[in-house]
């Protein structure tokens, strides 16, 4: 039972022994393809961009939907005028 211990402790060291090998041309060529800093941060300015225009104009969306709305509210309904001209009570 040691032995079998032993042998399973030694072949999972060299297994992972064997994992962290020739692994530098990859890590340089991850590095390679990775975008400049000032290429990141001209895409992060034009993305904060896109999304405060996008806000702005479903603000004026929204305006413009109030808008209409308090103009189709300040049309009189008859009930509440006729409610509203009581006079000698």
């Amino acid at each position: 039972m040691k032995n079998l211990a032993f042998v399973t402790i030694a072949t999972t060291a060299l297994a992972l022994a064997g994992c962290n090998r020739g692994n530098e041309d990859a890590i340089q060529n991850a590095e390679l393809n990775q975008p400049a800093a000032e290429q990141l941060n001209e895409l992060a300015n034009q993305a904060a961009m896109d999304a405060a225009n996008a806000q702005a104009a479903a603000n004026e969306a929204k305006e413009a939907a109030n808008e209409a709305n308090a103009i189709a509210d300040n049309a009189v309904n008859p009930q509440e005028a006729d409610e509203q001209n009581v006079s000698g009570m």
